[in-house]
């Protein structure tokens, strides 16, 4: 069998991680078997349906690496091939036409919860020669439906817990259940990778294959993402959409990795390419079980590809998210600086650590920290600085670590001090702050002229 398989947001918000790894999974399943993976904009309502979160959606999965075969089915340009199939429908007599108005069907409603039966519609039109209204589809009266989710198993609706539901308003608008299956058999679907919410809907999409002599494809249902209070994820678990988490600093790498193995395992293996991945993932590895957001972990995977990422490619990513000022993006791929990024990547765990971490260098002036100066930029250390530049002016270049810590070293020893005080109090007038890589090499790198001038202006 040619793997078929497709992502299918709404664009009537952005792009929330729970929707990303579906699609990632969409994606992964497709590629590893040498299959398509589409992508359908399910933007019927026009309403909530919005331009901006449309291209919010497409631009976060091409941030995350996905590519989609072809160009994306919009649901709305395809209003009339939803009409002939409920034509198909009502002239096979599976559908039919429902004028019941809001009110009989709410004293309808409520008379059932009172007398605690479920509030399924009672089937009243079709029995009866209705010619307009709202189009429902005719449940079988008995029976069950049951259909082999790949991942939860076999899975049993009986027909008397579903109602004859609407697929086609009454101005002839279609629904999510009708337009769906739709859209998947005429797109050739064979598999489809969707969360678990949607269980209660298969059932009702099964019939209509069925009812439309068209064989279902396979289900997989993917159990949602808990926050760390195992509920369900929201607003008050912190960031839920892809791009909050980019402006947040994070890697499409990390995330991407993240997120595939938020409920899909392959061993004991937690950092993967995305070739290892397309190579080993298959729907038989996702637990049954929801998964629990964890960002501790996310934060580790994050600084580990920010620590692995080669400079030249760190220095692009820097200026790609809009980080680096103008000014400056040229001078971030001078060698200087290429060789001081892997020091700071090293320590940082978000892109803008990065930036943080060589902006002093890429400054023509220093921006102090008020709290490290008062701590470390004593009057009792400025003579001790003042013996060192008149030291390092006698050398001829910095690129000598060791015998930059000799130097050190004799200053350690006759002012009776430790190489925390000198060490520090020459990291902020160097680099504005306390923390950074190791001063032997930010002087190495530094360079004789301009560690000179910023350690006799500190005072």
């Amino acid at each position: 069998m040619s793997v078929v398989v497709r992502f299918a947001p709404s664009p009537t918000g952005y792009l929330h991680i729970g929707g990303a790894r579906t699609a990632i999974f969409n994606y992964l399943f497709a590629r590893h078997h040498g299959g398509k993976f589409y992508l359908r904009i399910e933007d019927t309502d026009i309403e909530r349906s919005e331009k901006m979160y449309e291209e919010e959606i497409l631009e976060s999965m091409h941030w995350l690496g996905m590519d989609y075969d072809g160009k994306p089915v919009y649901q709305s340009q395809r209003t009339e091939l939803y009409t002939s199939y409920i034509n198909k429908l009502l002239a096979s007599g599976h559908a039919y036409y429902c004028n019941c108005s809001k009110e009989e069907l709410d004293a309808e409603r409520e008379a059932a919860m009172a007398e605690k039966r479920k509030p399924v519609y009672n089937g009243k039109c079709r029995r009866s020669p209705v010619k307009e209204g709202v189009v429902r589809f005719k449940i079988p009266e008995t029976g069950a439906t049951t259909f082999n989710d790949t991942i939860l198993g076999p899975i049993t609706i009986n027909h008397e817990e579903i109602e004859d539901f609407i697929i086609a308003r009454a101005d002839g608008s279609p629904t999510y259940n009708f337009t769906v299956v739709v859209d998947d058999a005429e797109m050739g679907m064979t598999h489809i990778i969707r969360g678990d919410d949607h269980v209660n809907n298969t059932p009702k999409q099964v019939l209509i294959y069925q009812a439309l002599g068209l064989t279902p494809p396979i289900f997989a249902h993917v159990p949602m993402i808990l926050g760390s209070d195992k509920k369900k994820l929201s607003k008050r678990h912190g960031a839920t959409a892809v791009t909050q988490y980019r402006k947040a600093g994070y890697l499409p790498e990390a995330l991407f990795n993240y997120l595939v193995r938020l409920g899909w395992s392959h061993g004991d293996q937690e950092i993967f390419t995305k070739e290892e991945l397309i190579k080993a993932f298959d729907t038989s590895a996702i637990g049954h079980s929801a998964a629990v957001l964890n960002v501790e972990k996310l934060n580790w995977l994050n600084a580990h590809y920010i620590k692995s990422m080669q400079p030249k490619l760190m220095a692009e990513r820097l200026i790609g998210e809009g980080l680096i000022p103008e000014e400056f993006k040229t001078r971030i791929f001078d060698a200087d600086v290429q060789k001081l990024l892997p020091m700071v990547q090293e320590r940082s765990k978000f892109l803008m650590d990065v930036y943080n971490g060589i902006e002093f260098f890429i400054k023509e002036e220093v921006t102090y920290n008020e709290q490290a100066v008062a701590k470390y930029l004593t009057p009792e250390i400025k003579p001790v600085v003042s013996e060192l530049c008149a030291g390092l002016e006698k050398l001829s270049s910095l690129s000598d670590e060791k015998i930059l810590e000799e130097l050190f070293k004799g200053l350690i020893e006759k002012h009776n001090i430790k190489m925390k005080n000198i060490a520090q109090a020459v990291r902020v007038l160097l680099t504005g702050t306390d923390v950074s890589p190791g001063v032997f090499e930010i002087l190495s790198i530094m360079g004789k002229d301009k560690a000179l001038k910023r350690l006799s202006k500190g005072f």
